[in-house]
């Protein structure tokens, strides 16, 4: 008849079941495989109510008295291994109590119009515990810009959701980090964004539309003659710094989102890679209504 033993981590902790062989031994293989790193077994015994050795040979456990009882043998680790092992558990502590305490709000691009905060709360309620759920809308009109945040109780939940896309009423949204908030040492953040690698056939409406799945366009700058990079700027500077670094698909094109706002003095730079390389192309960017920085609102 195959016979089982009762084995734990640790005393107070409740016991697992691990067979024996067919002469009434355990191997400590066995025992390895359902706790990693296991070197022996030991007990209480209920004479002298002292911790005992189980005795090991050849990497084989022999019951105590020839009958293993209804004992719970509690597992033996290396030192060292335990030690080790006691530490990372104080580490993930440290990183699970760091991680609530930066749950912070997420901003969700691309949500349809019609996309509601009831809506939004329900959607993500099946990730977890929902905090807040805002959708920005115009101030004048009441309309929705097209993006909105939410915050989660747990930061697993948090990381969860960022790591997926998300279809919110029939479209495909993304959620991120929107950067940190200026603090009083910190420029302000700009609403324009760089659209390098644009084609000719790309016109400032069509730019407009596209950009509008993020948020509120306020504006768009094509230069002439054409230099293949545009400028949109944003009516949120969340939107427009969520978008930084991303390669995005128009008219069947890659184009890349930089921010827009470099140091002033760099701005010949910026202009150097660009076919031509005129130094009256940054001239006139300079002499235009789009000079950096772009204000903040």
């Amino acid at each position: 008849t195959e016979c089982y033993i009762r084995v734990a981590e640790d005393e107070n902790e409740e016991p697992m079941e691990i067979p024996s062989e067919e002469d009434g031994t355990v191997l400590l293989s066995t025992v390895a495989a359902q706790f990693p790193g296991a070197c022996g077994l030991r007990y209480r015994s209920p004479v002298s109510q002292c911790m005992r050795g189980v005795r090991l040979v050849e990497g084989i456990l022999h019951a105590p008295e020839a009958d293993w009882g209804n004992l719970v043998y509690v597992v033996n680790y290396p030192k060292d291994n335990k030690r080790k092992m006691d530490e990372m558990d104080a580490a993930s502590a440290v990183k699970i109590k760091r991680g609530v305490q930066k749950t912070s709000d997420l901003i969700v691009l691309g949500l349809p119009w019609k996309t509601s905060e009831q809506d939004l709360k329900d959607y993500f309620s099946t990730f977890g515990e929902v905090i807040m759920v805002q959708v920005k809308r115009d101030a004048k009109t009441g309309n929705s810009k097209g993006f909105g945040f939410v915050r989660f109780t747990d930061y697993e939940t948090q990381v969860k959701v960022m790591t997926q896309r998300h279809m919110i009423d029939g479209r495909w949204c993304d959620c991120k980090l929107p950067n940190s908030k200026a603090g009083p040492d910190e420029p302000m953040r700009s609403r324009k964004v760089f659209v390098g690698r644009c084609t000719e056939d790309m016109s400032a409406d069509e730019l407009r539309q596209f950009f509008m799945q993020y948020g509120e366009v306020t504006d768009v700058f094509i230069p002439k003659p054409f230099r293949a990079f545009a400028f949109v700027t944003f009516a949120d500077d969340q939107v427009a710094q969520s978008l930084c670094g991303e390669d995005l698909i128009i008219k069947g094109t890659s184009v890349h989102i930089s921010n827009a706002e470099p140091k002033h003095n760099n701005i010949h730079h910026l202009f150097s890679n660009f076919p031509g390389r005129s130094p009256s192309l940054a001239a006139m960017f300079e002499q235009s209504q789009y000079q950096f920085p772009s204000s903040h609102v």
